[in-house]
């Protein structure tokens, strides 16, 4: 898979369209949940799209510390339910992780969805704090320190 980190600035109309419609794909469609996807934070946020042959297949969105959370946060992750299983998800997120790192941003803090908690654990992340819904969805913080 390869990598690609944009501003908003930087993604251009086919690229924002298809992580749009990845976004709504799975979290919209797919985990049926009604909310608003497009909450005028991506403007703020650095994107990580993870490509295989030209199409956006994995992707997130960080926040520099202080943008969401206190901490630098990592949301929006998500894989296209076309290519699960590849490892996709680990290595967007590791990407996102390596670019928090270059940033010298200390601390991440994630909203993750309760059945991915070995998903993050995995990747060194730890839940803090009580489980609580978000979207009707069980969610819990996380965090990974360096």
């Amino acid at each position: 898979m390869k990598i690609a980190i944009k501003s908003f600035s930087d993604f251009n109309i086919q690229e924002l369209y298809e992580t749009l419609q990845l976004r709504t794909e799975v979290f919209v469609v797919e985990q049926d949940c009604v909310y608003q996807d497009m909450d005028g934070k991506d403007q703020n946020a650095t994107h990580i799209l993870g490509y295989v042959d030209d199409q956006i297949v994995a992707y997130t969105r960080i926040f520099k510390p202080g943008d969401y959370f206190n901490q630098s946060s990592i949301g929006r992750v998500v894989v296209s339910p076309k290519n699960r299983g590849e490892a996709y998800g680990q290595q967007i997120m590791q990407a996102s992780i390596d670019y928090c790192k270059s940033q010298g941003f200390p601390t991440i803090k994630i909203s993750a969805q309760c059945y991915l908690d070995k998903f993050y654990t995995d990747l060194g992340f730890v839940a803090t704090g009580e489980k609580y819904l978000e979207d009707g969805i069980p969610h819990q913080a996380m965090v990974l320190v360096f």
